[in-house]
């Protein structure tokens, strides 16, 4: 290599280091700045109570977010067997009946979707469930759809019944 080709080739690798420090200078102050992200909402502190120093209204309202989300896990499974016994054949409203949860139905990003489904089968990948495995992962599949999304089916153990993609 010539000279003038050492002396571009070394200022095109000083600039980049240049630009890579000042691209990650704004990220420093460590604890003088909260990260938004991370941070609970502005209502709100991150126990719960409310920025203005009131407590709450009474005391039930505390177990409120816990049994929205509970209600909101029953839901996916509930929401699945209502769509299944609307538009699924008898073999696969049969096999639905034994769906006892549903997780991650609601959360997809067309990029690695997962879904996990439970069931009250017993005996694992041996057992009377696997048949039925296949039937709940295809009812799935017509429920929900993404590019990549993988179902998973699993026993009253939590043992692997089977999987599909939808």
């Amino acid at each position: 290599m010539g000279m003038k080709t050492k002396i571009a080739l070394g200022a095109v690798v000083g600039i980049a280091v240049i630009g890579a420090l000042s691209a990650n200078s704004g990220d420093g102050d460590g604890d003088a700045r909260s990260d938004s992200r991370t941070s609970a909402n502005s209502g709100e502190k991150a126990d719960g109570a409310q920025s203005d120093g009131g407590a709450k209204s009474d005391g039930a309202s505390d177990a409120e977010p816990a049994e929205d989300k509970a209600v909101e896990k029953a839901s996916q499974a509930e929401q699945f067997k209502a769509f299944v016994q609307k538009n699924g054949t008898p073999k696969e409203k049969d096999a639905v009946s034994h769906v006892t949860k549903v997780q991650g139905a609601d959360e997809q990003n067309d990029i690695l979707d997962a879904a996990d489904v439970y069931t009250d089968f017993t005996g694992g990948i041996m057992g009377e469930g696997t048949g039925p495995a296949k039937l709940i992962a295809s009812s799935f599949a017509d429920w929900k759809d993404s590019e990549n999304g993988l179902v998973t089916i699993y026993d009253a153990d939590g043992e692997l019944l089977g999987n599909g993609q939808f």
